[in-house]
């Protein structure tokens, strides 16, 4: 049997039939609507499209926001006007198929456990760099959502008292050293200083304002001043990972989103300061760093894997 996976973005909304191996046989994008019953029509068109002719066991839907423990009720979501929103039970009535909601990072870090870059370790965390970051946690083969559904936001993790403000409300979080938000600010702070940030002074009087295009594109051409600046980037992370380390103990941490696409270049300072900032240097096992494997598709994947892990617990509780 079949799972659906859909994944609800501020620009797009993703499905696709999946199979138990995590292979997409069926897929489906639409613009995402502008209001919420207007997303919850979008997502039951697209589930009964995918659904023709299926057996389907379950429909997992991935949303950015806070989720309940229960996968059932968004309590906030950052794009999109929910706010304790029941949105499990209202495509439960319309669709009549056991239905599931998790936050998007969650998919998709279940997805690269399953079936990606994780899926021969029991412990992992997963960091996906974005405008943002977002994380998903792996303990003893489980997905970590915390006492109330909530946990794991890695991204709200403070790093430095009094830091960059955050739009979660504080300051200091990762997202504001970690994420390609964060890059740009590096990229811009270089271009200001001049030296080795001449190009990246140059693309900007071009085009007017860099974009992460712009600083990937330098990346990709050896720039010293766009490298410099990734280099900072993955200090961040790797200071973040060490914390999370001392915590969490994971065998691996999957590092993805659109500036993972450095692969290597942004894996070596992340081990470079994680190996710095790890408690017991030398005493302690180290984890491996990984580039995700699933990018895009991460989302459904791990969305339909998650509704088939829901419906089989419901049938066999000793399941996963």
């Amino acid at each position: 049997m079949h799972a659906i996976g859909i994944d609800i973005g501020g620009t797009k909304i993703a499905g696709a039939l999946v199979d138990e191996e995590g292979e997409i046989l069926r897929e489906a994008r639409v613009p995402t609507p502008a209001t919420p019953q207007l997303i919850e029509d979008a997502v039951v068109a697209m589930v009964t499209e995918l659904a023709v002719g299926e057996q389907i066991e379950g429909v997992g839907v991935a949303a950015a926001g806070f989720i309940d423990a229960a996968q059932s009720t968004v309590y906030y979501a950052p794009n999109i006007s929910w706010r304790n929103e029941p949105f499990q039970a209202r495509l439960t009535a319309r669709l009549h198929l056991p239905i599931v909601i998790d936050n998007d990072a969650n998919a998709a870090g279940w997805a690269e456990f399953r079936f990606g870059a994780g899926r021969l370790v029991s412990d992992m965390v997963m960091l996906t760099i974005g405008t943002g970051v977002g994380g998903a946690i792996v303990t003893e083969d489980r997905l970590f959502r915390g006492g109330f559904g909530a946990g794991a936001e890695l991204g709200h993790m403070r790093l430095i008292p009094d830091g960059h403000p955050c739009g979660c409300g504080q300051h200091g979080c990762l997202e504001q050293y970690g994420s390609g938000r964060a890059l740009l600010r590096f990229a811009n702070d270089l271009a200001n200083a001049g030296g080795i940030g001449q190009a990246l002074a140059d693309r900007r009087a071009e085009v007017g304002e860099l974009s992460g295009h712009d600083v990937s594109d330098l990346i990709i051409a050896g720039d010293g001043g766009a490298l410099s600046a990734l280099r900072q980037l993955g200090h961040w992370l790797g200071q973040g990972c060490a914390s999370l380390g001392a915590i969490l103990d994971p065998q691996l941490f999957v590092i993805g989103g659109g500036v993972a696409q450095a692969g290597e270049l942004l894996l070596e300072p992340i081990r470079n300061a994680y190996l710095e900032h790890l408690p017991a240097r030398g005493f302690h096992p180290e984890p491996e760093f990984r580039i995700a494997e699933l990018v895009n598709n991460a989302g459904v994947v791990g969305a339909a894997d998650l509704a088939r892990v829901a419906a089989r617990r419901t049938v066999d509780p000793a399941q996963l």
